[in-house]
């Protein structure tokens, strides 16, 4: 059985500042608590409405109740938030990496996530104002990419100042990704849902990249892309340039 304060702690965690002050987060489903888990992340407690040596066991009621999913996934696990590194590490001139200026929808987050693990980028830096990345939202939607990809948040004007190597932009008023040259290496900024990437940063983009449409000419067309769909374009396309390489 679940305690009332076990719940209590466990629903408190869907909060930011409650997740910094405990030091805790949520995670829910078989493959995403599993991914974790191998990659090392440590468990305060798991609950499961299955056997298994490492949980307690509840009944689907008391999971519904503290899951914040609509349709619970059999396991939900408490996880402890790592400690922050003491410096974050500098962009390369030998890897892909990308930022998030602002991107505050949680489930943009954690999709920009599964896709940078899907495309073997395995850091990425955000804003102060990104959705924070154990928010249970951005859990559940990076499917276990969490346990793969490094996550760091700093101050990407002062990163992007220090950056050594290209820094591209998705920008309204880029050139065609597909007709620009894209190096294997650099670190690809992607934008706000609303304003796109703010002045600051927008200023230390070397290379602005637009991401074309192919309406006709005369008929009416969606006035932009999801980030995370935006994401997922720019970097196929570098990953199609380095295998064409």
């Amino acid at each position: 059985m679940i305690s009332k304060n076990q719940q209590k702690l466990i629903r408190s965690l869907e909060l930011k500042k409650n997740r910094r002050r405990e030091g805790l987060f949520v995670a829910e489903g078989p493959k995403v608590v599993g991914d974790l888990l191998r990659a090392g992340y440590v468990s305060r407690a798991i609950f499961s409405t299955t056997e298994r040596p490492d949980a307690q066991l509840v009944t689907d009621d008391e999971l519904q109740r503290i899951s914040f999913l609509q349709h619970p996934q059999q396991v939900l696990a408490v996880l402890e938030i790592p400690p922050h590194p003491t410096a974050v590490p500098c962009v390369t001139d030998s890897t892909l990496a990308l930022a998030l200026d602002g991107v505050q929808d949680p489930g943009n987050v954690g999709t920009i996530i599964r896709i940078a693990d899907w495309f073997g980028i395995d850091t990425i830096y955000c804003s102060a104002d990104t959705a924070d990345v154990y928010n249970p939202k951005v859990v559940q939607a990076t499917m276990g990419s969490l346990a793969h990809v490094h996550v760091y948040y700093t101050d990407l004007v002062q990163l992007l100042k220090q950056a050594t190597c290209p820094v591209y932009g998705t920008l309204l008023d880029g050139r065609d990704l597909y007709q620009e040259e894209l190096t294997p290496h650099g670190i690809i900024v992607m934008g706000n849902e609303g304003n796109g990437i703010s002045p600051a940063v927008r200023a230390l983009v070397s290379h602005r990249l637009l991401i074309p449409n192919y309406h006709a000419s005369d008929s009416e067309t969606a006035e932009s892309l999801n980030v995370a769909i935006a994401t997922a374009i720019t970097c196929a396309e570098f990953r199609r340039r380095r295998g064409n390489n």
